[in-house]
């Protein structure tokens, strides 16, 4: 696979990429073709899904357990602020029944970035070792809580697109 000096796949082939060079303020385009998944529970604030590219780790010290949560309610924060999103959409989902998961084009403004090394432990594999802390590219910057937004994960088993579309 071959990267243009400003967009990058991500996937379970160990490409290298220039991400390196994202700075905070960037405005990327993202997105990730969707991959089928399975939802195994359905609460009154989540519907799980197995998640479709990553593996656990067994050597984490975390037991992650293979599983997304996504927010029921189209106004949670856990819903508008994910990238990625499920189709048909989590408050009509089921146990049992399968659904897409995938990120539609959106556009980001990155917030943070977080550089690993050793990779963080964070229960799947692959680890990551740089992480972009993201919101949406109309989100207000004045209204920016460390809460706020989604993550990024550069060396992700999901064939994520990143395309760099500004530089502040």
């Amino acid at each position: 696979m071959q990267f243009s000096e400003h967009t990058m796949t991500r996937g379970s082939m160990g490409e290298t990429s220039p991400h390196q060079d994202f700075r905070v303020g960037d405005v990327l385009r993202v997105s990730c073709p969707p991959a089928q998944g399975r939802v195994t529970a359905v609460s009154r604030f989540h519907a799980s899904v197995e998640w479709p590219w990553a593996e656990i780790d067994p050597q984490s010290q975390f037991r992650w357990n293979g599983q997304r949560a996504f927010g029921i309610s189209p106004d949670s924060r856990d819903w508008t602020m994910s990238l990625f999103k499920t189709d048909p959409e989590p408050w009509n989902l089921q146990v049992g029944d399968t659904c897409l998961v995938g990120i539609p084009e959106t556009l980001v403004r990155i917030t943070d970035i977080g550089r690993y090394d050793p990779p963080q432990d964070v229960g799947w594999l692959p680890r990551p070792h740089t992480m972009l802390g993201v919101v949406p590219v109309d989100y207000p910057a004045g209204a920016l809580s460390e809460d706020d937004g989604d993550t990024i994960d550069l060396d992700s088993a999901a064939p994520v697109t990143i395309e760099l579309v500004s530089r502040s």
